[in-house]
């Protein structure tokens, strides 16, 4: 049986686990887009344009977490363990704010694989938000969330990452 795909992943662009969602989308050919922050900012000097993303009007990071959890049906952070912190915590609290479901992905899951795909087949949705750690606070978050959501989105994939 194949996975359940959203029609288009959405992402603030931020290194790490943002990036991840947009280059799996891109590698799979699920459309992508969503919204940075003014400017195309980044903690590496801005989102590069082969993203296809809006910018809001302020370059506050907050502004496009929110957005994207609210124009998105559902969320997905992708953290190195929990609980939470910064603005990966604030996705957590928009969604909440908004009445999206979200899950939480961590490479100490015992499935991660299984448990996105189980989660997708249940939220089912069509715009599906990637969120989470920055590639400098957590290294390595990009490597595991590209390579846990690729595998969960993809019909060959494995079913543990």
């Amino acid at each position: 049986m194949s996975p359940f795909v959203p029609e288009k992943i959405v992402s603030g662009g931020q290194t790490g686990a943002d990036r991840a969602g947009l280059d799996a989308a891109i590698a799979l050919g699920i459309p992508h887009g969503g919204w940075c922050p003014k400017g195309r900012k980044s903690e590496d000097g801005g989102v590069p344009v082969h993203y296809a993303l809006t910018e809001t009007a302020s370059s506050d990071y907050l502004v496009r977490t929110e957005w994207n959890v609210r124009d998105s049906d559902a969320s997905m952070v992708f953290a190195a363990k929990v609980p939470v912190t910064g603005g990966t915590k604030r996705t957590l609290l928009f969604a909440e704010k908004h009445g999206r479901p979200v899950l939480v992905v961590t490479p100490k899951d015992a499935d991660p694989v299984r448990a996105i795909r189980e989660w997708l087949s249940m939220v089912r949705p069509k715009a599906l938000n990637v969120a989470g750690q920055r590639e400098s606070k957590t290294p390595g978050i990009h490597a595991f969330a590209f390579d846990t959501l690729s595998k969960a989105l993809s019909p060959a994939g494995a079913t543990s990452a």
